[in-house]
């Protein structure tokens, strides 16, 4: 298992490398999060639903990825409450303190008659049952914690962390982020805060996202070393030239503030607006567009970058009703309808399709208060939210293939025609186009494939270069999880971690 001192020291990316090097060394890896907690999810081969860093870390070890690799994932809602997303499927909704104190979690005290699922749930047993299950398949386990390990307060409700690790018997390799400052604090005091039996089963620390140069922790690791009573497996440098998909919503954070305007861009590329949704969802649906040669791509809710964009997208929102009433609040839904009646293309994608569109009702109040919005009037369909969730992969328009992830149903309003973006492969329509500059689709990942980005890209062809190219994504993600294992093999002691994998078997 990879703990860390806290959340965004590197464990899903150190997790993912894991994969990747035991693969090339001939093992047969799966990775497992007992608990998730992201807003940017995946649809498995089966049609349910898991984190998208465990989906990352599957492809990175070779294999389909599968519920019981995530088994609990919560999506938020807001600051309070999450979807409760159960070995692919959603529960209902768990206000968070009763997730954490409730019969939920704790099957042993009286269930309260008024949570919407009954009876009690026991969820530490039905994450201990798909790690038991993968563990059958599969060897050898790529663990990942969460958070922090020192969480005490947290301690008797926790499923991710270490009463994961006894129930896996798994060896804890403890990783800090040495860039944020503290290590050594955050390192020695999370160790000092476990039980003795706990403490015990942490076998190695990770100093991950070193700047400068390493012989300057030398004397540091020895340190630390001797501190806590536990070899440091290796110093693992920052870098910025591996790109691996992210699902946190911290990298979100990260590429919306370091975009740069669309007017730096070279005359000789598109530039791509996607607008920055507070609830935004499945950010990753825009990793090839960024890598695109032919596209800048950037973040923003900015209305006078969007009026002057060439093509705007509404990315997918894990609350459609919240995020349209924001829109028109600040201006940016009325700046979108300009800059489309200007010829800038519009796209929307999941929440974003369900926004362009004539209304959005929610009559059974499945997101909150509010019933009934009106869209951006840039499609004629009508959208209503529904409890009963979509998910699913799908294959399209000769071979693409992309997944659903959505509650709701859209449908042609005012006698329009239906004329849909893409058809699946078992003849079911899908979205909804006016133009080439005005379309909508359920489909994430639908941007994942290059015939599709050409398409997009038609209307705006005058402007590119004639030596922009696409790339392969698929082929540039292999290459990615090769150079992300190289990075990771060469300032870890793999020697040192194999005699821990070996001994404890």
């Amino acid at each position: 298992m990879l703990a860390g001192t806290g959340s965004d020291v590197g464990k899903s990316i150190l997790a993912t490398a894991l994969c990747r090097i035991f693969l090339q060394d001939g093992y047969h890896p799966a990775p497992f999060k007992a608990q998730n907690m992201a807003l940017n999810s995946y649809a498995t081969p089966e049609g349910l639903e898991i984190g998208r860093a465990q989906a990352v870390q599957a492809e990175a070890a070779g294999i389909p990825c599968h519920t019981d690799m995530n088994p609990l994932l919560l999506k938020p809602q807001s600051d309070h409450t999450s979807q409760v997303v159960l070995n692919g499927v959603p529960i209902g909704n768990r206000d968070a303190y009763d997730f954490w104190r409730s019969s939920r979690n704790n099957p042993n005290t009286p269930s309260n008659p008024n949570t919407p699922t009954t009876p009690p749930i026991d969820f530490r047993h039905e994450v201990n049952a798909a790690f038991d299950r993968l563990a059958a398949q599969y060897n050898p386990i790529v663990m990942e914690g969460a958070g922090s390990i020192s969480e005490i307060n947290l301690r008797d409700h926790d499923l991710v962390n270490m009463p994961m690790a006894r129930h896996a018997d798994a060896d804890v390799i403890l990783v800090g982020d040495i860039d944020r400052g503290g290590v050594f604090a955050s390192v020695y005091g999370s160790i000092a805060l476990q039980t003795p039996e706990d403490k015990a089963r942490i076998k190695g620390i990770i100093i991950n996202k070193f700047r400068g140069d390493l012989r300057l922790f030398d004397d540091g690791r020895k340190m630390l070393e001797d501190l806590c009573g536990i070899p440091v497996l290796g110093v693992v440098p920052y870098y910025k030239d591996i790109h691996i998909e992210e699902e946190d919503s911290v990298a979100l954070g990260k590429k919306a503030g370091g975009q740069l305007s669309p007017f730096t861009s070279q005359l000789s590329t598109v530039s791509v607006a996607v607008v920055l949704l507070r609830h935004l969802s499945n950010f990753t649906d825009f990793n090839v567009l960024e890598r695109d040669p032919r596209v800048h791509l950037f973040y923003t809710n900015n209305t006078d970058d969007l009026l002057k964009s060439d093509i705007i997208i509404l990315p997918g929102s894990k609350s459609t009703l919240c995020d349209l009433y924001e829109l028109r609040r600040n201006g940016v839904a009325q700046a979108i309808i300009r800059a489309h009646r200007e010829g800038a293309a519009v796209m929307g994608i999941c929440g974003g399709y369900q926004m362009m569109g004539q209304e959005v009702l929610d009559p059974q109040h499945i997101e909150g208060d509010i019933e009934r919005l009106p869209g951006l009037g840039l499609l004629p369909v009508t959208t209503t939210i529904t409890a009963e969730k979509t998910t699913r992969q799908v294959t399209f328009d000769g071979g693409m293939t992309g997944y659903e992830i959505h509650c709701g149903e859209t449908h042609p309003c005012n006698d329009a025609p239906p004329s849909p973006l893409v058809t699946f492969s078992d003849g079911t329509p899908d979205g909804y186009k006016v133009s080439d500059r005005c379309m909508g689709t359920y489909v994430h990942g639908i941007l994942d494939n290059s015939a599709f980005i050409d398409t997009l890209l038609q209307p705006f062809a005058a402007k590119l270069s004639e030596r922009s190219k696409p790339i392969d994504y698929q082929a540039f993600k292999e290459q990615q999880y090769n150079l992300l294992a190289d990075h990771v093999r060469h300032h870890l002691d793999m020697d040192r971690l194999y005699q821990l994998l070996t001994s404890n078997s």
